[in-house]
């Protein structure tokens, strides 16, 4: 594949312009740190954001920092910390997991940048509380399917201008327009943090666990439940024997060590409790944000479920009566990480997922062949699917953008 990597805004217009005059594919990465994620796309040129890079502006009184969209998602994070301040959203690196770190055959050496970051709505463990990547995102520049460079939104919240242009952008995958610069805020870091474990339970009582948790006045930031098969790969083996509900308290030190101890008194009638203090706390939240489990750039099929945090186990011991599954929960249940023994089995996931009451099923990783046959977003109901193939009609209208993602836009 032809890398194509436009150092202006007005260089990837003029790419992007004369790719739509053509009818020519284009697919749209940035570090290409997701590779492999999705559907198959379908060009020969790649459009990379990795050129247009830097931090536009960042006063760290206001909370929001402005940056072209081929910033390494490590130079954000660096700049953040030197103000204590952090990305809510906790954004996942896919590099272990879908095997993009290089240093094997066939596997693309790459860095994540800050706008595939948000052109993927890219969230992690705290998303429960602090909302998506795009719930923190202000403003966004980028360069639609006509080759026009097109702002929206602002650097402040009350501006509202463009905000829904905002939210479409991120999540697109790149099916919209090339992302060349965003805006988003920034909180102030957590000073301290620590996690109650909660042993011993079965995927049904973690959830009535980390429903009661959720419930409790101690603001619990990250709730995940470590069944048997994987408790034992994460931070070194250190959880207790068996299975693991984790619950995460953030804040001041004093702050957190009244309310963990709350929580710890509060769930002591699920079963056993422990406690892991910063470092450990720290490093357990990288590994699930990163689901580390599964993260061995193997070939098994791995899906990202969103349901209701109730359905989440009900599934899982559905598909478990019918084909081969390893699971594990964050998000309180709401977010389950499968991973299959062979094949995909996405209409079975898909009907019993349904069947419970919906939710959305994405396929993230499989071999190139299974890809090939298997939608890896959930369909879009008839209504919703028209809508967005008007959108896409607005936005790329020669329709070269990513052939082949977001189910077939």
């Amino acid at each position: 594949m032809i890398e194509l990597c436009p150092k202006t805004e007005d260089e990837a217009a003029d790419i992007i312009r004369a790719h739509a005059q053509a009818g020519t594919p284009l697919a749209i990465a940035g570090g290409n740190t997701r590779s492999g994620f999705g559907n198959a796309v379908l060009a020969e040129h790649r459009l990379r954001s990795t050129a247009l890079a830097g931090i536009v502006a960042y006063n760290p009184g206001e909370m929001v920092l402005t940056a072209r969209a081929g910033t390494l998602l490590a130079e954000i994070e660096a700049a953040l910390a030197e103000s204590s301040q952090t990305m809510a959203f906790e954004p996942m690196d896919h590099r272990p997991l879908m095997g993009t770190s290089g240093g094997s055959p066939g596997a693309p050496a790459g860095e994540p940048t800050i706008g595939g970051v948000f052109a993927a709505n890219v969230s992690g463990p705290r998303r429960l509380i602090a909302g998506a990547a795009r719930d923190s995102l202000l403003g966004v520049r980028f360069v639609n399917g006509r080759g026009e460079a097109i702002k929206a939104g602002g650097r402040v919240m009350k501006n509202v201008t463009g905000l829904d242009l905002v939210k479409l952008m991120a999540g697109s995958h790149g099916t919209l327009g090339l992302i060349t610069e965003v805006t988003f805020r920034v909180p102030p870091k957590p000073k301290s943090e620590a996690t109650i474990v909660i042993s011993g339970l079965n995927d049904a009582e973690a959830a009535n666990a980390m429903a009661a948790a959720m419930a409790l006045p101690v603001e619990v930031s990250g709730a995940a439940h470590l069944p048997m098969t994987v408790a034992w790969t994460f931070i070194g083996n250190r959880l207790p024997e068996g299975e693991a509900t984790v619950l995460r308290i953030e804040g001041l030190p004093t702050s957190v060590a009244v309310r963990a101890e709350k929580l710890a008194t509060a769930v002591a009638a699920f079963g056993p409790v422990s406690r892991f203090g910063q470092d450990d706390s720290t490093t357990l939240w990288r590994e699930i944000r990163d689901v580390k489990p599964y993260a061995d750039g193997g070939p098994r099929p791995v899906w990202r479920v969103s349901v209701a945090p109730s359905i989440g186990h009900q599934l899982v011991a559905a598909l478990r009566l019918e084909t081969g599954v390893d699971a594990f929960y964050d998000w309180q249940g709401g977010l389950v990480w499968m991973r299959m023994e062979a094949d995909a089995e996405a209409d079975l996931l898909r009907r019993f997922m349904h069947a419970l009451g919906g939710g959305h099923a994405t396929l993230m990783r499989a071999p190139a062949s299974m890809r090939a046959a298997t939608s890896a977003f959930e369909p879009q109901p008839d209504a919703v699917a028209l809508l967005s193939a008007r959108v896409k009609e607005k936005f790329d209208p020669a329709r070269i953008f990513n052939p082949g993602k977001m189910g077939g836009w």
